[in-house]
This record gives structure tokens, C-alpha cells and sequence, in this order.
């Protein structure tokens, strides 16, 4: 008979180690104008509003098994949001086999294992070129858990919850817990990459470079679109609007924009 990661690691008390998750997301869009651009970004303050924000942070603790103790939201003048979520132990429907490999986690299900401790945290910031032009929509989401089970499982899900040219993923395991004979034990289950949490379909879209440092339990992925039509970065109007020199000029000034994100550095 298999036996289970629980049967095969007896602890002693509770699981103390942290697994925190922080998901950084961008959205990329070319204004032309200072109507255009206030458009945008009134357009992303009713689309990433703290009540939807509430709602997509609480399908979050739903799937990593978490009972909401608090929720603090704010929506900001002129424009951004805040959401935190205080969570606790929730309750066990099941637990399965697939909490311990490598694999992505579910989309809105049943609650399915249980953790303690723990919050969920999202920010958003809406900005802007001050040359016009480019604007730039990021979200940051960290899911910071106690527990078995990692907040990766939430993250498929998060994926799903925003429109995405760029993400930037980092996850971490801290602190220690302790067998029952009093061995630390510095993590609770095997990982290589936060790729492996992320749906084929998903892998298939992006460009992705990995950044890990296995013996301290870090790990960091970055996404970039692969394909590009320019009519996805332009608010309010389509890309036959504009004259074939016009096209090629904004598709470079996102390009750019985009691989300043994507690589961390300016390019030019």
C-alpha cells in the first residue's frame, strides 16, 4: 500500500512552515490621448473594483481550504484598490492524492483541505507614461499560508481571474516544523518549478524564464505573451484605424514596454 505524505511523515503538533505566494500581474494598453487614457484607466478601476477583488480573494481561500475570519477593502481617489483577507482553519471535505505532486490546482470547486493562519492580500496600481501613450495596469496578489497544503493551488485560478500580458510568480517556504523524533523539516513536499502548477494551455501562451534557488526554497517564474495583435493594446478603437506607419511605430513603443517588464531593466 502507497502511503500517503501524512502517513509517512508523522509531525509533531502543528505544521509552523510559511508557503507564501506572491502573483504579480500587468496589463498593457496604447492611448492616444489624455481622454483615452482616463477612459482606460476608469475602465480598470470599475473592472479590478475591491468588491470584485473580494470576490476573486475569497474563491482564493475557498480552494486553499480557508475560513474568512476579516475582510478590509478599499477603493483609492484617483484610482486603485486594496483588499486584505484574514483567514483561519476551514474545514475538511476531502483530501487528495494530487495536494502532494507537482500538478495545477483546481478552478472554483468544493473547499478541500485544511490550513491555519493565514492571509490574502491584493493592490493594484493603475499608471501611466507621462510622455502618453503607454498605460500600465499591475495587480499584486500574495497568498500566504500555514500548513500543508501550498497556495500554489490557488494559482491556476488567479491566472484565470485577470487579463495578463506579464506575470511575474515568486514562491517561498520558511520556518521549519518538526517530526515527532524533533527533525526539522524545512519543507513539506517536493517542487522543481512553479511551472509544473501552471496548465498546459497556460505554458503554451507564454514565454517563460525560471529563476530558483533550491537549497533556500525560492522560487521565481516570468511570463510574457508570445503572440501579439496590436488590436488587444489599443482602447477604444482598432488597429485599421491607424496608418501602416502609425501601426509599427506603437507596436514597438509596447514591445518595449513590454520586454522592460518581462526582463526587469530599462532598454533604452
Amino acid at each position: 500500500m502507497k502511503l500517503t505524505q501524512e502517513q509517512r511523515i508523522q509531525l509533531h503538533e502543528f505544521n509552523n512552515l510559511t508557503k507564501s505566494l506572491s502573483f504579480n500581474m500587468y496589463d498593457i494598453c496604447y492611448t492616444r490621448t489624455k481622454e483615452e487614457r482616463e477612459a482606460y484607466i476608469a475602465y480598470i478601476d470599475e473592472q479590478y473594483n475591491s468588491d470584485r477583488l473580494t470576490k476573486i480573494l475569497s474563491t482564493v481561500a475557498e480552494i486553499i481550504g480557508a475560513h474568512v475570519l476579516n475582510v478590509a477593502k478599499q477603493d483609492y481617489v484617483p484610482q486603485g484598490a486594496s483588499v486584505t483577507v484574514l483567514v483561519s482553519e476551514g474545514p475538511v471535505v476531502e483530501v487528495p492524492n494530487e495536494s502532494f505532486e507537482e500538478s495545477p490546482g483546481p478552478l472554483p470547486d468544493n473547499v478541500v483541505i485544511q490550513l491555519d493562519k493565514s492571509h490574502i492580500t491584493v493592490h493594484t496600481y493603475p499608471e501611466y507614461d507621462p510622455n502618453e501613450g503607454i498605460c500600465t495596469f499591475r495587480a499584486d496578489i500574495d497568498v500566504s499560508t500555514c500548513g500543508e497544503i501550498s497556495p500554489l493551488k490557488a494559482l491556476n485560478y488567479l491566472i484565470h481571474s485577470f487579463d495578463t500580458d506579464i506575470m511575474t510568480i515568486d514562491y517561498r517556504v520558511r520556518g521549519f516544523t518538526r517530526d515527532i523524533n524533533g527533525q526539522k523539516l524545512f519543507i513539506d513536499h517536493d517542487i522543481s518549478s512553479i511551472q509544473n502548477y501552471i496548465p498546459d494551455e497556460v505554458l503554451d501562451q507564454y514565454h517563460m524564464i525560471d529563476v530558483n534557488v533550491y537549497q533556500e526554497h525560492i522560487f521565481h517564474t516570468k511570463c510574457k505573451l508570445k503572440e501579439f495583435d496590436l488590436n488587444n493594446y489599443l482602447f477604444g478603437y482598432t488597429k485599421d484605424t491607424l496608418s501602416p506607419q502609425e501601426q509599427l511605430e506603437i507596436t514597438e513603443r509596447l514591445t518595449i514596454e513590454m520586454d522592460e517588464i518581462f526582463y526587469g531593466k530599462n532598454i533604452i
